[in-house]
């Protein structure tokens, strides 16, 4: 049997040179890509009440959503390491936009939503996996944090932007079902053909294999945790990954259902809120995540350390408001979750970034990404649960789990040194 890794030579930087700011446009490409994800977020009240969804349907569109994310996330990342960042950045830009085109359908029937979701969700993946790389990569002079908070920073930005914008339409627009889907259509029909002029940072690997079998060995390869990394992977980045869209989830996809009587005919409007303070909150606090990452003697454990501090008293909060269903205590919980996010995400990059070497940055970002939202699946398992179990047991259950992720976290951070670009074997 073929051996591919004994055939194939390493993807070679492009000829073409790298100008300093270029990595805006990539990051713009991220900025659209987020918006598209998240401008669906607000809208779940909208489809529930105007669509005559149930609950336990609206949860299973932005399931539909982690079903398309989990392939770009682990495909598009390799692919790109071995194929070019450019090509399948604009294939990922592109689906943004025909997914916005297949949801304007959505009116009277779910499975435009349920394909809509489907192919957002592949947009988001190829920009988180994808793009993140490519920032970094074209972020000549800027050190790995700047690179890093670049990245997370745009995709934040386009979740919040994209969220408070469609939920406003949708609020007090015409044709709230459609109407927001077509801004999004405007804003990114551009974004393609700027991403033209973007020099290439990763060439096509010469000498590759053609056979689907040899492909699919490449791509395995590239998504392997380097064995030096393994251990602080399993004990840091593990523990704290699915907490930065499980916290997102609960913030502004559960807390707004459980106070939903609270608000009366404000509930989108509050979904829309909830929305943005969660990832306004995340975008802000961003700068101290690498802060907290850089302090000498800390090892790169104080930042998750501290995400993960911050989600046990977002959880705890929406524990305790399951109980009082308050709209300003469901606030806080918001403000203390999207913290939370904000150091997860880009403390969690920063690990994977120093465990990566050049052949497999995308396809490890792809994993840490896919793992991140894991926890977005938590609303629609709580909306199925909660047939059997009510909200206040299922909400503290979380919030032991959390606490059980702390410990782990705090442990792996003191007990496992730091790995930076490990070598393959």
């Amino acid at each position: 049997m073929l051996d591919t890794h004994t055939t194939q030579q390493p993807a070679e930087p492009a000829a073409a040179p790298v100008r300093p700011g270029q990595w805006r446009t990539v990051a713009a490409a991220m900025f659209v890509c987020g918006w598209g994800g998240n401008q669906f977020t607000p809208l779940l009240l909208m489809y529930r009440e105007l669509g005559g969804y149930s609950t336990l349907s609206v949860d299973a569109f932005l399931g539909a959503y982690v079903v398309g994310l989990v392939p770009g996330l682990l495909l598009a990342g390799p692919i790109s390491d071995r194929r070019g960042r450019r090509p399948v950045m604009i294939a990922g830009t592109v689906a943004s936009i025909l997914a916005s085109l297949v949801l304007c359908f959505g009116e009277h029937s779910a499975w435009p939503i349920y394909v809509g979701r489907l192919m957002t969700g592949v947009a988001v993946g190829i920009a988180m996996a994808v793009g993140s790389s490519w920032v970094k990569e074209l972020s000549t002079g800027a050190d790995t944090g700047a690179a890093a908070r670049r990245a997370s920073l745009c995709q934040t930005a386009g979740f919040g932007l994209g969220a408070g914008v469609a939920g406003a339409l949708a609020q007090w627009g015409p044709w709230p079902m459609v109407t927001p889907y077509v801004v999004h259509i405007v804003l990114t029909a551009a974004v393609p053909v700027l991403l033209l002029r973007i020099p290439e940072t990763r060439t096509a690997v010469r000498g590759a294999a053609g056979s689907l079998r040899a492909l699919l060995g490449e791509l395995a390869a590239d998504l392997r945790i380097p064995a030096p990394a393994r251990r602080r992977f399993r004990w840091v980045v593990l523990p704290m990954a699915p907490w930065v869209f499980g916290a997102a989830g609960l913030a502004y996809a559960v807390m707004p259902q459980l106070v939903d009587n609270r608000v009366g005919h404000w509930g989108l409007a509050y979904a829309t809120a909830l929305t943005v303070l969660t990832l306004g909150t995340g975008a802000a606090v961003q700068p101290l995540a690498k802060k907290l990452d850089s302090r000498k003697g800390s090892r790169g454990g104080r930042a998750p350390v501290a995400a993960m501090s911050v989600m046990l008293l977002g959880t705890v909060l929406c524990a305790v408001n399951s109980a009082v269903l308050s709209p300003w205590l469901a606030a806080a919980a918001a403000v203390a979750l999207g913290a939370g996010y904000g150091i997860a995400v880009v403390s969690g990059l920063l690990e994977i970034q120093r465990m990566a070497g050049p052949d497999d940055l995308a396809g490890l970002t792809g994993i840490y990404y896919t793992l991140a939202y894991a926890g977005f699946l938590l609303p629609t398992v709580l909306a199925t649960l909660s047939a059997w179990l009510p909200y206040s047991v299922m909400l503290g259950a979380i919030a032991v789990v959390a606490l059980a992720c702390l410990v782990l976290v705090t442990v792996g951070g003191r007990s496992t040194q730091e790995v930076s670009g490990p070598a393959r074997t």
